[in-house]
Parts: structure tokens; sequence; C-alpha cells
């Protein structure tokens, strides 16, 4: 990501906080969101590279709460620390029901989900990369 988009993801703020949200890069938030993870107990989290692969964002992170409460409570408080630090504005879906939260802080999208739901949409086989076979279904 360029410095200028970050720049402009910081309009509306001080000077001050455009200057530092223009030092920022990529791994700084992959490491923010992985750390806020860590912090919250997230279970089983996992980081997809997608840099040089996909367009939507340079890593998807994928992790597991115990209960729609904390799910919830994870995708609330990963938003706000992003915003926080400088990163700009989050999009959240999913935050109601929190089966499966989807958490857009730009170059890296987060995926919250309950034990079940996770299991059931299988995100990490379809985003993997590692082997050359399609992810997709039947014809």
């Amino acid at each position: 990501m360029t410095q200028a988009h970050f720049v402009s993801a910081a309009a509306g703020t001080s000077p001050a906080a455009a200057l530092v949200a223009a030092e920022m890069n990529d791994g700084d938030l992959h490491e923010l969101v992985l750390a806020q993870l860590d912090d919250d107990q997230a279970q089983d989290v996992v980081s997809i590279p997608l840099e040089g692969k996909s367009s939507i964002a340079d890593y998807m992170v994928i992790a597991s709460g115990r209960s729609t409460r904390q799910v919830a409570a994870m995708a609330q408080k990963l938003a706000e620390k992003v915003k926080g630090k400088g990163f700009g504005p989050v999009k959240i879906e999913g935050l109601p029901a929190a089966d499966w939260v989807l958490i857009d802080a730009g170059d890296v999208v987060v995926h919250l989900f309950r034990p079940e739901v996770r299991s059931f949409y299988n995100l990490e086989r379809m985003w993997s990369f590692e082997t050359g076979e399609a992810a997709g279904g039947r014809a």
C-alpha cells in the first residue's frame, strides 16, 4: 500500500495523526491484528498471505471464538484498536448474529467464527494457494 493511501485514510484527523498513519504499513496492521486476537484469546488463528494472489487484501486472518459473545467482543475490540492506531475506519459485517463476523481493515481482512460455522465454510481450504488444484466444486 502506498503512503498516499494511508494519508487519505487518515483524512479528517490532525496533521500529526496523518503523519503517523503515513508511516505505518500493511505489516504493522497485520501484526496489530494478530496481537489483538492473541490478547482476546482467539482460537486457531490462521493468517493467509494474499499479496500477489488477490487484489482484495494483502492478508486474510481467520480465527475462532468460543461463543457468539466472544466473537462479537473480539470484533468490536479489534475494530476499535485498528481505528485507534490510525489505520482508518473499519467495516464490520455480521455483528448482530456473531456466528461469522467479517472485519475489513483494508489490507487485512479478518474472519471471526464460532467453531461450528468455521468448519462448515472451511475458508482455509478455499483460500489455500499451496496446491495447484482449484478449490471449486463440481459443475
